[in-house]
């Protein structure tokens, strides 16, 4: 648990932000970086001025920049673009599958969310251009994460482009793709012998040393301001299929932060008035690994504990054993009628494949849990198949050919002639 004792260095005046609040006491603190309760240890997040939501119109959304910030009205920080760190993410596609949607059943429009587009491809650039942007304006001269990959990417991107120095932490035994497409903005890249979750543990202990007193850490001191960064992808959603919300919408889960911001994303549109809730309202399916579902498990077994386990499988960016918001992430599935599933490695990536031949997308690991769950779900009955779904992929595929390496190459191998050729059946 942290807190600097300096003022804010969020503008009041324009910002919608008007304090920290805690999602279990509902105790308020001050916009500073603190992550935890004072009170009761449990997670902050930012609360806004209604009214301020309430002043936002589509009109001034759209005439905003094609990237989050279009949304700067909506979020903590930001709304001076000389106070942004940022690589300007966001605005991603949405792309339709109608030929992944008839293989796993569906009759209705299906959609991907397609975050691999981003400029460090995944989704971590929007969390961390809104926790960056925070850090500068609290002071912070330093940037830092615990990562299972794409957050190092990003944080480390993002801290060059502003010559802000920067420190990373990861599991050593990450996918050397992620690991080279962080070291090579020139930070520091600290491995750990050891899980995520023993990573996020050191990194809670560092952030309370006086030698890291002056590190925004974008997925602890400045968590709060980081999760807002996820509703942007809600917004998106929203606002590119004309603004209206999906009737179902399939995340993957790794802490499960991700998918209670698309929740609130949706409910904050619905309240501020720029959507309508579709009839009978949304609902929200969660899909993890079988190398590590303690979200989805407690669900299944119909409790609210989360028993943490000891991650494995080739899904590294989902492999959190003991997800901090994986109680709201159960909140927002039961109260919107949705469910959770789980998929093994010779799912995951079959759901790679499936979604590259169907959808021309070539998503990491990730984004095959989401396929492959996607469709147990519409097989099981609780995926309702005549209801348009949007689906999410939040990683760009070249970082983790491993995982299908060994099952696509050349589908011919010939000799530089018309007779080869003719001979392999290329000819018609």
């Amino acid at each position: 648990m942290t807190s600097t004792l300096a003022p804010s260095g969020i503008d009041p005046a324009a910002s919608p932000a008007r304090a920290l609040v805690c999602r279990a006491c509902s105790a308020r603190y001050p916009l500073i970086a603190q992550h935890a309760c004072y009170e009761c240890f449990g997670p902050l997040e930012v609360d806004h001025d209604p009214a301020a939501l309430a002043a936002v119109t589509r009109e001034q959304i759209e005439a905003g920049p094609r990237n989050i910030w279009r949304y700067a009205p909506l979020l903590p920080v930001g709304q001076d673009p000389a106070t942004r760190v940022t690589l300007d993410p966001g605005f991603t596609p949405l792309v339709a599958a109608p030929r992944l949607a008839a293989e796993v059943g569906l009759t209705a429009p299906l959609w991907v969310k397609d975050d691999s587009a981003n400029p460090t491809h995944s989704f971590k650039d929007r969390v961390v251009s809104v926790a960056l942007t925070a850090a500068r304006s609290l002071g912070f001269t330093r940037f830092a994460c615990a990562s299972t990959g794409n957050l190092a990417n990003s944080v480390a991107a993002h801290a060059a482009r502003a010559g802000v120095p920067s420190v990373v932490f990861i599991p050593s035994d990450l996918e050397q793709g992620k690991v080279l497409t962080t070291a090579v903005y020139g930070g520091d890249l600290v491995a750990i012998d050891g899980s995520y979750d023993d990573v996020n543990r050191l990194c809670g202990e560092l952030v309370e040393t006086d030698e890291f007193e002056d590190t925004a850490f974008v997925n602890v001191n400045v968590r709060p301001y980081y999760a807002e960064g996820s509703k942007t992808l809600g917004y998106e959603v929203a606002e590119q299929l004309g603004w209206r919300i999906p009737a179902q919408v399939v995340i993957p889960m790794a802490s499960g932060e991700l998918l209670t911001k698309v929740d609130k994303a949706f409910a904050e549109l619905v309240e501020i008035g720029l959507v309508e809730a579709p009839a009978g309202g949304w609902r929200v399916f969660g899909a993890q690994s079988a190398g590590c579902s303690p979200i989805a498990a407690a669900l299944h077994a119909d409790s609210d504990t989360i028993n943490p386990v000891k991650p494995t499988g080739i899904a590294k960016s989902l492999n959190i054993g003991d997800p901090a918001a994986g109680p709201y992430a159960l909140e927002s599935v039961r109260r919107t009628g949705g469910w959770m599933a789980a998929a093994d490695d010779d799912e995951i990536r079959a759901g790679i494949r499936l979604l590259a031949r169907t959808a021309g997308v070539f998503a990491e690991t990730a984004g095959g849990v989401t396929v492959a769950v996607l469709r147990k779900l519409v097989e099981s009955g609780r995926l309702d198949p005549t209801a348009e779904t949007v689906i999410f992929n939040t990683g760009e595929g070249l970082k983790t050919l491993d995982a299908v390496a060994d099952q696509a190459g050349p589908s011919h191998r010939i000799k530089a002639s018309l007779r080869a050729a003719r001979g392999a059946g290329l000819m018609g």
